[in-house]
């Protein structure tokens, strides 16, 4: 061969090379990407199952803490309509002014106690529930912000 054809063949070797060399880097490039974007959505799935999860316990106790709430209710209105039933017979028994004015101001002070007594303790439980219910999806989202700041890193 001669000299022009040997670098002729010389260079076309030399840009094969470097054409494979930049194709294989973008080769690797697109597989590690390929795979660090398989992990993240490996990771999203893994985060958005714990997130319905604790969505679901907290739903789960949400509903335990109506149930209650709403016995305690029922239990309630039956204790005061029992209350009212026994004073009104009380009061066809009265036989003076006097004792059916007495016997109306100790039902109207037993019956604002008892309503201020019960709305106390349905506060309090409103409020024993609403950490209970909050508490799955506060904890869920210790564990999602972690693992997304290291999804990011």
């Amino acid at each position: 061969m001669n000299k022009q054809t040997n670098k002729t063949v010389e260079t076309g070797a030399y840009a094969a090379d470097q054409f494979q060399a930049v194709f294989g880097e973008v080769n690797e490039r697109a597989k590690n990407a390929a795979e660090r974007s398989a992990r993240v959505v490996e990771e999203l799935t893994d985060l958005t199952r714990g997130n319905v999860e604790a969505l679901v316990a907290s739903s789960k106790i949400a509903a335990r803490a109506v149930e209650t709430l709403s016995q305690e209710a029922a239990d309630y209105s039956r204790r005061s309509f029992e209350e009212a039933s026994a004073t009104l017979k009380s009061f066809a028994e009265v036989k003076s002014p006097t004792d059916f004015f007495r016997l109306q101001s100790e039902y109207a002070r037993s019956a604002f106690d008892s309503a201020i007594a019960e709305s106390s303790k349905v506060s309090e439980t409103l409020i024993k529930i609403a950490g209970e219910v909050a508490e799955p999806i506060t904890s869920r989202y210790s564990v999602a912000a972690e693992r997304v700041k290291n999804l990011a890193a």
